[in-house]
This record gives C-alpha cells, sequence and structure tokens, in this order.
C-alpha cells in the first residue's frame, strides 16, 4: 500500500483531526504544531501565539484511495478560509488557515484550488489561507491526540445555549 502524507491547518486542531480521522482513505492522522520557530514546542507554548507555529493535522493516506485534490476539498470546507488568525471564538496566528505543502505537486494543486474558488465566488470575502512549505512538524502531546473522539464529542465548540 502506498502512503503519502498531507499537513493542514484549519483552526482548532481537534475538530480538522476528527474530520479526517474519519475519512475514507485516511490511514492514520495526527494533531501538532508546525510552521514556528520553537523546537519541540508545548501546547502552553504554543498557545500563547509567540512561537509562531499552527495547530496542525498531519495526515497519512492512501493516494489509491482518496486524492489530494479530495483532501483539500474537505479542508476547505472544514473551516473559514476567509478569516484571517481566527476560526470561531479561537483567536491567534496559531489557529491560522494553511496548507503545509510535502512536494511541489501539493504545493501547485493548493494553490490551484485557491484560484478555483476565488474564481467561483463560493466564499464572499478573499482567501487568506496561506500556502507554505512543510518544515519540522513537532507531534502534539498525548493528550490532544484524538481529543474529540476520546471524549464522544464531535466539534471544537461549545454550545453556549440560545
Amino acid at each position: 500500500m502506498i502512503i503519502a502524507k498531507a499537513i493542514f491547518a484549519a483552526g482548532c486542531f481537534w475538530g480538522i483531526q476528527n474530520i479526517f480521522e474519519d475519512t475514507p482513505g485516511v490511514v492514520s492522522t495526527q494533531v501538532g504544531y508546525i510552521g514556528g520557530q520553537t523546537s519541540n514546542p508545548t501546547y502552553q507554548q504554543v498557545s500563547t501565539g509567540t512561537t509562531g507555529h499552527a495547530e496542525a493535522v498531519e495526515i497519512f493516506y492512501n493516494p489509491e484511495l482518496i486524492s489530494y485534490d479530495d483532501l483539500l476539498n474537505i479542508f476547505f470546507k472544514s473551516h473559514n478560509p476567509t478569516s484571517l488568525n481566527r476560526q470561531g471564538p479561537d483567536i491567534g496566528t496559531q489557529y491560522r488557515s494553511a496548507i503545509f505543502y510535502i512536494t511541489e505537486e501539493q504545493k501547485n494543486a493548493a494553490l490551484e484550488k485557491i484560484k478555483q474558488l476565488e474564481a467561483s465566488h463560493y466564499y464572499p470575502q478573499p482567501i487568506v489561507t496561506q500556502v507554505v512549505a512543510a518544515g519540522e512538524f513537532y507531534p502534539a502531546e498525548e493528550y490532544h491526540q484524538k481529543y474529540l473522539l476520546k471524549r464522544g464529542e464531535t466539534s471544537c465548540f461549545l454550545n453556549l445555549g440560545g
């Protein structure tokens, strides 16, 4: 079996992991930190917004069962790519929308997807998703892995009533 890797940041990493974990063709996922300047950052460090890292999900998938383009479609539908450094109540650069590409093919596919979405006017505002080369991915602490699944929840956001 061929295994490929993709890395996406789309706000709270618990929610984006939960979405991709249940996707047919995805072999495994893990949450962690990428895109910053601190080696081996902790959640406490990243949550301050000073390390430069984004909360992200690393996805291992079988490209014979699901394409990178399909993963991009799920990524864009799973969050608001027009919201700069914010998803829902989570605010800060650690919650930015970003695609961390591993290959030039991934980079080109991501840029083309953004171009198509912009041309379609699907989103009323410009897409602010960053497309950047993947650097070192640091897995998050064990208690963050599959956090929502462990708690029987499906979303990062609390229902605050109303």
